[in-house]
């Protein structure tokens, strides 16, 4: 598991909680989470998980958007 120091623990838990506003915006009613904790990525798939064919970087902080199909 990652380690964090407590003010990376707080951004992480904030980070996490705007995230979990968002959610309910999303245009589907099924959802999939996965998280790889070696690496430290969550990937949320709005349709059964599939492998990526296309990847577009939504932002400077790490967000990427995988698209299939």
């Amino acid at each position: 598991m990652a380690t964090l120091k407590i003010n990376q623990k707080s951004k992480a838990v904030s980070s996490c909680l705007a995230l979990a506003k968002q959610v309910r915006h999303f245009p589907s009613s099924n959802m999939w989470l996965d998280y790889d904790e070696e690496a430290d990525v969550l990937y949320i798939s709005l349709k059964r998980p599939q492998r990526a064919t296309r990847t577009v970087d939504l932002d400077e902080k790490g967000v990427l958007l995988h698209l299939s199909g």
